[in-house]
């Protein structure tokens, strides 16, 4: 249980780092769009190989694709109704939101793969890790931006964080009753809620403030995140 806490913590521990380096230096938007469309390519190598075609291996493409669609449509009403209450598009909460859906998933199969003795899956730790900071700077820049107070912010990643140490946890405490096919469900979760997020809010950002080569620097971001998850 504490070697779930500490992985948990460490995995988590990414988004709350990448908040302050938000505040570490002053960003401008092409910066922070850069940094988005790196975090997007890094993404898009966590829902292919970490999510997606773990979540086929290990519980089925049914169950996958269950997860799939629910975590789609999971976030697309969740992002609907906070723009609705925000009278209009929050990138900055939106990013948050996508990082709380994903994070979640993604740790409660970091616990349940320690439980069932496959190690710390270093792949999806380095996964969690290259896309959280990225995702996390560019939700506090775009927050701070809009107005919201920096402690504000921090305590909103704090809180984020803490909740998806927590899931690591409860995923290893769980790990015994979680059949393959949960956790197929869960990858295919994380996953939806990816994609939706990745088109709805964190590539059209990225392409509108640092223009067409956001696409180089997304194609880099997935590169590095395949490389690192193959070394590991």
């Amino acid at each position: 249980m504490l070697e779930a806490l500490g992985w948990g913590g460490l995995a988590a521990a990414s988004l709350v780092l990448g908040a302050s380096l938000a505040f570490a230096r002053t960003w401008s938007r092409r910066q922070v769009a850069l940094v988005l469309a790196f975090g997007a390519g890094a993404l898009i190598s966590a829902v292919s190989i970490e999510l997606a075609e773990e979540g086929v291996r290990v519980g089925g493409l049914a169950w996958t694709a269950l997860g799939l669609g629910v975590g789609a449509v999971t976030y697309f009403a969740l992002d609907g109704a906070l723009e609705r209450r925000s009278a209009g598009a929050d990138t900055g909460a939106a990013l948050a939101l996508g990082a709380f859906l994903d994070g979640v998933p993604e740790q409660l199969v970091l616990g349940i793969g320690l439980a069932a003795g496959d190690g710390v899956g270093i792949g999806l730790l380095v996964a969690i890790f290259v896309s959280n900071l990225p995702e996390a700077i560019g939700s506090a820049s775009a927050m701070e931006a809009a107005g919201a107070s920096r402690r504000r912010i921090l305590l909103l990643w704090v809180g984020v964080a803490l909740t998806c140490a927590a899931a690591t946890v409860l995923g290893f405490a769980l790990a015994d009753a979680a059949a393959s096919e949960l956790r197929a469900a869960i990858d295919g979760f994380a996953a939806g809620a990816l994609l939706v997020m990745l088109i709805d809010s964190m590539i059209p950002e990225a392409r509108t403030g640092a223009g067409r080569v956001a696409g180089l620097v997304t194609v880099l971001g997935f590169a590095v995140a395949v490389a690192l998850s193959a070394v590991s």
